[in-house]
């Protein structure tokens, strides 16, 4: 992990380097995903089955690809039961925070007969990816699942690889059934995507899909996108630091590490206005390398993402910040509130030492499923809105058209769309 000084050039730099991690710069694998896709499209259960049979080395068929509710049972027995407990915890806080965020449906009504509005509708079916095998997150499943639930989902199926022997991660069903999922298949990657995009006899179509994957699940959301809406295409995992002199490099070094461990493309990234706190978190990564289960994608993932930024003043610092808009930001200075107000980009914010990014990953409350790769410029962390469709409402009284039609057959007139203004004028030819 390099410390360098903060300028024009090493920010360009910083960001270049970072955008090469992003799903988008992955051409190689488009054909292979689109011919995932067109084969499932086109032979629905025998291609979704020959798939998982080539992938996971598991001979799924239309008898066992959907869990069961005593397959379900025997997973409980397989989770400790504290962890069971925290599970249900971390439901209670992710469904208090995110019916915070619902909305109702409104209307505005005038006297001379005009009523608009909006009216908000959930999403009638959604499709949860949850990947399998060593990265099996039970905390993802809470994440995709509770927001939808709390806007109204009815129906929220769940597809995740199996093991080679036909199974799915016991923790992985236990989050599910606990957070409310109504359907689980045992189906992964790009042909998982594809049957939830277009359903097959076996796999129902859904009108959503959200939930992380790797590179061939994030092409095949992109390029079922339009057939349905997915959430975002994520990229590796991020965190960005600001930290001043009175931050402690232990808790800086420990938190930075947190997100390095999850893969070798994941960044991390600390900006501060001390050189004394940059050596000291340096020395502290050092130490806790030697002891971290993860050492080595964690001293790849520091080598090629990771990087100490030594800027001049604090506002230096906020503005590469937004410059770089990280999926997490913590903000360790002497007054992390100050500064909060300052960041324009940031998928999530965590202010103060107390506030470790892992409190968003697990139990806070507020969802983990972020925007990544500088996309928090113009995305949101995933929320209850991702459920939900609006509709316009709109209700004119022939006293209310009477006072208007003329404006608007001479706004269709000007666009050459007569029969436009036709469709209101017929309703008075009789003036």
């Amino acid at each position: 992990m390099k410390i360098v000084e903060l300028n024009e050039n090493t920010k360009k730099n910083l960001l270049e380097d970072l955008l090469r991690r992003s799903p988008d710069r992955y051409p190689q694998y488009e054909q292979t995903v689109a011919e995932i896709i067109r084969e499932v499209r086109e032979k629905r259960d025998e291609a979704l089955f020959g798939y998982t049979l080539q992938f996971d080395r598991a001979a799924i068929n239309a008898g066992n690809i959907r869990v069961t509710q005593e397959e379900i049972a025997e997973a409980y027995e397989h989770v400790d039961k504290e962890l069971l407990c925290v599970i249900r915890a971390a439901i209670r806080n992710i469904e208090a925070y995110h019916t915070m965020q619902k909305r109702s449906s409104w209307f505005d009504t005038k006297e001379n007969g005009i009523l608009l509005g909006q009216k908000i509708t959930p999403l009638a079916s959604v499709g949860v990816y949850v990947p399998g095998g060593k990265a099996a997150y039970p905390s993802s499943v809470l994440m995709n699942v509770v927001p939808a639930r709390v806007a109204g989902v009815e129906k929220i199926v769940m597809t995740t690889p199996p093991g080679s022997d036909g199974r799915v991660n016991a923790g992985t069903m236990v989050a599910a059934k606990e957070a409310g999922v109504s359907e689980i298949y045992k189906a992964g990657g790009a042909q998982a995507v594809a049957a939830l995009a277009f359903g097959t006899e076996s796999v129902p179509k859904v009108d959503k899909i959200v939930g992380p994957g790797n590179i061939f699940v994030a092409l095949a959301k992109k390029a079922v996108y339009g057939h349905v809406s997915i959430d975002s295409i994520a990229g590796p995992s991020e965190i960005l630091v600001i930290a001043d002199g009175t931050a402690n490099p232990r808790y800086v070094a420990a938190d930075l590490l947190s997100q390095a461990e999850h893969d070798e493309l994941a960044s991390a990234i600390l900006v501060t206005t001390s050189r004394e706190l940059a050596d000291a978190v340096l020395r502290e990564i050092d130490g806790f390398l030697e002891k971290l289960s993860r050492k080595e994608i964690l001293e790849k993932s520091l080598e090629n993402y990771g990087c100490i930024l030594i800027a001049d003043t604090l506002q230096d610092a906020v503005d590469a910040a937004n410059e770089i808009a990280s999926e997490h930001l913590e903000i360790i200075t002497e007054n992390p509130f100050e500064v909060m107000t300052k960041i324009r980009n940031a998928g999530a914010i965590f202010l103060g030492e107390y506030s470790s990014e892992p409190l968003g990953d697990y139990f806070a409350g507020p969802n983990h499923i972020l925007p990544t790769n500088g996309t928090a410029k113009f995305f949101s962390p995933l929320s209850v809105d991702d459920f939900v469709k609006k509709s316009s409402i709109i209700s004119y009284s022939r006293e209310a058209l009477a006072a208007v039609h003329a404006d608007v057959e001479l706004f269709a007139e000007a666009e050459g769309l007569t029969a436009h203004a036709n469709s209101v004028a017929v309703r008075f030819e009789e003036v």
